[in-house]
């Protein structure tokens, strides 16, 4: 199955721009309750996934911060550890079990890198959830003894 289906939108993913500050960050994440979210560069190009990590490693490691100073720190002088790998739009639902295991989320670019919206992980486990399901009542409905 196609992961167009399953696709959240980009107009209804949270995600932030390079250029946003450090600050725009944690507010926004504080806001929406996220603990990662998608990252765009200047072209909408899905640029990595900025966690609370990054932001709490970038805290610690830099003396003196505080929120009025995070102001002035963009997203693009933050080094993000996280990379959560893209699949392109005509990927198959199959494409995104082995990434789901370590991500939330899978982000998902057009032919160009373009970032277009995200699949989450609760979509994928769902799908796999009613597969087995339907496998269940197959094996339930099958007469006794086989053929």
């Amino acid at each position: 199955m196609n992961i167009a289906f399953f696709l959240l939108p980009k107009r209804d993913v949270v995600y932030l721009s390079l250029n946003c500050t450090m600050r725009q960050a944690l507010e926004k994440m504080e806001y929406h309750g996220y603990s990662a979210v998608p990252v765009v560069d200047d072209q909408g190009k899905y640029a990595g996934t900025l966690t609370e990590g990054d932001l709490l490693w970038k805290i610690k490691n830099t003396c003196g911060l505080n929120l009025e100073k995070t102001e002035k720190i963009l997203l693009r002088d933050l080094p993000l550890q996280r990379h959560n790998e893209p699949v392109k739009i005509n990927a198959q639902i199959q494409d995104l079990l082995s990434l789901a295991i370590n991500q939330n989320f899978v982000p998902v670019v057009d032919d160009d890198g373009v970032f277009i919206g995200i699949v989450r992980r609760r979509e994928i486990i769902g799908y796999c959830a009613s597969l087995l399901k339907a496998s269940e009542k197959e094996t339930d409905a099958a007469p006794p003894g086989g053929i």
